[in-house]
């Protein structure tokens, strides 16, 4: 990524369905047109989990029409950084990228009450990725 160049970030998770839908939004979201971001996962699901749903539209994200998606190397390669959550020996590796593995658990088959936490941790990952990313003026 040289100078000047916008950023772009892929999310990979199993389903595409929880973490990397959510992470995914809140850079989209906190981005703000700063960062390009992408999401995929190794064996997408057909929709996204209902729970991820309700815990992102309480802190006024609306991810109901998201759609997950499949993983393909051409995404890899035209990333900057691949945060992977969970998806083990099914994400590609590319030399030359720059790959984080942020440990959340998978929100699959948990109601709300047991996503929120994962959406906050999933939150402050963003925000410390954006920080680090696009730096604010000073």
């Amino acid at each position: 990524m040289s100078n000047g160049e916008i950023p772009q970030v892929l999310f990979v998770c199993v389903h595409n369905a929880g973490r990397s839908q959510m992470a995914a939004a809140f850079l989209h979201h906190l981005g703000a047109g700063r960062v390009r971001v992408r999401s995929a996962g190794s064996a997408p699901a057909d929709a996204v989990n209902p729970a991820v749903v309700q815990a992102m539209a309480e802190v006024g994200i609306d991810i109901a029409a998201n759609v997950p998606r499949a993983l393909t190397a051409e995404e890899v390669d035209a990333s900057d950084v691949v945060v992977t959550m969970g998806c083990g020996d099914a994400c590609p590796f590319l030399p030359g990228k720059r790959y984080l593995d942020w440990d959340l658990p998978d929100p699959a088959g948990q109601g709300v009450e047991a996503v929120r936490p994962i959406r906050d941790r999933i939150r402050a990952h963003v925000v410390e990725l954006l920080e680090e990313l696009v730096p604010p003026h000073r």
